[in-house]
């Protein structure tokens, strides 16, 4: 008798031990699911503070790109050897502008891995131009008179923006339904709207008696 009080005493205790043990992992449970709720309700203010974040950096890379200017349907290796050389020599005569200075570039290279003449698509040029009135010039010429031709092949120039920005731009492409083109090739809205695209991806419509809202 007395060894089988000993032995449920034994027993009682371990289970006492078991049940204080237990108790500290629930307790220790509670103290983690609180600091995690906490976190949670930290987290909208955590959002707004990371997309304010990304807006700032994208922001600062588009305006780090705004001596960039990218030209398309260059054929490969028609630069030879000195692609600024080159570009130098180029623009003037497919441009018709006459630049003064004359054209100085930070750097000129083609965007991707090397490619043969016959494998379809030519890789797109970016130059970085020394001065920003330059890369203007370019850009706003080639938005008065369109694609450029050389040798017969049309050359497209266009602005250099960062990922996010581009990916923005090309979602005003539904708005594209609302527009007819005009023969400069600019966008006119069916309530006949002048229409420009603004940096880096807005869109600013005025019509005839008083403007319209803005698209962004």
């Amino acid at each position: 008798m007395d060894l089988k009080i000993t032995e449920l005493s034994a027993t009682s205790a371990s289970i006492r031990m078991d049940i204080a043990c237990f108790s500290e992992k629930v307790a220790d449970l509670d103290q983690r699911l609180s600091t995690v709720e906490d976190h949670i309700g930290m987290l909208p203010g955590h959002d707004a503070e990371l997309l304010s974040l990304r807006g700032k950096i994208t922001d600062l890379e588009d305006r780090s790109r705004r001596d960039n200017v990218r030209f398309f349907g260059i054929p490969e290796k028609k630069e030879g050897i000195d692609i600024n050389l080159f570009l130098k020599s180029l623009l003037p005569e497919l441009t018709g502008l006459t630049f003064s200075p004359p054209l100085e570039f930070q750097r000129v290279h083609r965007v991707g891995p090397p490619r043969s003449i016959s494998s379809g698509r030519p890789r797109p040029i970016i130059a970085c131009f020394l001065r920003h009135e330059q890369a203007r010039q370019v850009l706003l010429k080639a938005r008065s008179q369109g694609p450029f031709l050389l040798e017969e092949q049309e050359i497209r120039v266009a602005a250099d923006f960062s990922k996010v920005t581009n990916e923005k731009r090309k979602a005003f492409l539904a708005l594209l339904p609302q527009f007819s083109i005009c023969g400069r090739g600019n966008l006119i809205c069916h309530l006949k709207c002048p229409e420009e695209m603004y940096f880096p991806s807005t869109i600013n419509i005025e019509k005839v008696g008083g403007p319209c809202p803005y698209y962004d």
